[in-house]
């Protein structure tokens, strides 16, 4: 009879899952995950090791965290594997370079299990500290950049967008489409969570700088690049009438410059003297009506994949009522 007990208290979902995805953090993750089990004492403490060439899972699970592998490279990957493997009410999201304070846990997943939010943000950037202790050239650019391109297509407006330090709910996670394999998975959260309308909370934390010796494995143009093609994306697959109405009116606009300098000489001479170009024309004009059809089509696409997705959040919601009976 204990045995079964065991097994199922074994099988049961954690309240709160900290998730830290490393790749070569031998140097601080023993750390991180000895403060995180210290602010979080009743909380899983998983390190998915991505394909480290040092002792980054050793160190780990000699300082008790749950450690297992994933070979896709990636911080994507090893997330969208982290929520597919991991069963929670709150995933505490985390990098395992000992930027985020542990102090800051509570505040962050206090909003998630007590039902005020879906998607809490840890801002660096509010308070200063990000700007104070980051010397690394275009990090603040590029955050700011992508800050702005998010309120200009979604109206929403992010303090921090690049943060790795979120509290995601169980609903959230397990309805989460993870497309990104790398660095562009926190724009990928940030934009799922005020496309789908979900409840954000924006929590200012305190930054600090990596630890001398530690290395980011980010690259700030290629990456950067990365990031910003994942926002186009998005843009396209979340609100496609809105992505080709932008390229209709660029092909009409076009059109136009090519055509009115050839209806005016018409209009004048009673002559089409520049065929070429009314030709031409004329087929950015058939584009750009093409491209809004486009645009119409996909957009009745997508309305119907949102109608089954707030069916399958309905039934996660459905799933957790069922387990707390």
């Amino acid at each position: 009879m204990n045995q079964t007990l065991q097994a199922q208290e074994a099988d049961a979902p954690s309240r709160v899952a900290v998730l830290i995805p490393c790749y070569n953090e031998a140097l601080t993750v023993g750390k991180v995950v000895d403060d995180f089990r210290r602010a979080l004492p009743d909380a899983d403490v998983w390190v998915y090791d991505n394909n480290s060439s040092d002792d980054t899972a050793s160190i780990a699970r000699a300082h008790g965290a749950l450690v297992r592998s994933e070979t896709r490279q990636g911080k994507g990957n090893v997330v969208r594997q982290m929520l597919r493997d991991i069963d929670a009410d709150c995933y505490l999201l985390v990098d395992g370079d000992d930027t985020y304070p542990a102090e800051a846990a509570c505040r962050l997943i206090e909003p998630i299990l007590s039902g005020a939010a879906d998607h809490v943000v840890g801002d660096r950037l509010s308070n200063g500290t990000y700007g104070k202790e980051n010397d690394r050239a275009f990090h603040g650019f590029g955050n700011d950049l992508v800050r702005w391109l998010i309120g200009l297509l979604y109206h929403f407006q992010f303090s921090d967008v690049m943060t790795g330090y979120r509290a995601l709910s169980r609903e959230f996670a397990k309805t989460l489409p993870v497309l990104s394999p790398g660095f562009e998975i926190e724009t990928e959260l940030s934009i799922h969570a005020v496309d789908k309308r979900w409840r954000i909370e924006q929590v200012p934390i305190a930054y600090r700088d990596r630890p001398e010796g530690s290395t980011s494995k980010l690259d700030t143009f290629s990456d950067g690049a990365k990031v910003l093609g994942m926002i186009g994306r998005l843009f396209k697959d979340y609100k496609p009438l809105g992505f080709f109405s932008l390229l209709s009116l660029l092909s009409l606009v076009v059109s136009l410059c090519l055509g009115v300098p050839v209806i005016a000489e018409f209009q004048r001479t009673h002559l089409v003297a520049r065929f070429p170009t009314a030709i031409l024309a004329v087929a950015f004009a058939g584009f750009a009506a093409l491209l809004f059809a486009c645009g119409l089509i996909l957009d009745t696409e997508v309305k119907a994949s949102r109608r089954q997705w707030e069916l399958e959040v309905m039934r996660i919601y459905g799933e957790r009522a069922a387990r707390r009976d």
